[in-house]
């Protein structure tokens, strides 16, 4: 039996890459709008100011996941090891 191996190229592993990121952001800043929406109309007397608020943060989030999914090095509790140098 063979295993039939597919070679991905980068622009493609960055293409979805990318495609995740925008498709968590419209998640994210959709949920944070929907909550700044619930919280203006029940809590604020219809501010502005909550919508925008809970927006940014989710933004924010969304933002900070991209960071983690572009650059793995930045998730907490990652090290980088250096190969050890043999001495002769």
């Amino acid at each position: 039996m063979s295993e039939a191996t597919t070679k991905t190229s980068s622009e493609d592993v960055v293409g979805r890459s990318f495609d995740r990121c925008v498709a968590e952001t419209a998640v994210k800043v959709g949920i944070g709008f929907s909550v700044g929406v619930v919280a203006s109309v029940l809590l604020f007397k219809r501010r502005q100011w909550p919508i925008m608020l809970s927006s940014g943060f989710g933004a924010g989030f969304a933002a900070n996941d991209c960071d983690r999914l572009f650059n793995p090095a930045r998730v907490p509790g990652y090290k980088i090891v250096q190969p050890a140098k043999q001495s002769s």
